[in-house]
């Protein structure tokens, strides 16, 4: 495997969550850098030595809303 994908969404309660694609893989973290943290030993966890992943790709989720004005 050369690369695994985590979706990172700001959590409803605060701080944010990472979900793994492909993998039955989540964590959660209050801030940016420690979800990093969290993500990097989840996949150490997760996988063999030989079965990592060398890169862990972070594909951020964002809600926006904008006002209509007239």
């Amino acid at each position: 495997m050369n690369e695994i994908i985590f979706i990172i969404e700001e959590a409803p309660e605060g701080g944010y969550t990472a979900r793994a694609l492909g993998a039955d893989i989540f964590t959660e973290d209050n801030s940016i850098k420690g979800l990093k943290a969290m993500i990097k030993e989840a996949v150490d966890c997760h996988y063999e030595e030989n079965e990592k992943p060398k890169v862990i790709r972070l594909h951020y989720i964002r809600e926006e809303t904008l006002p209509l004005t007239s």
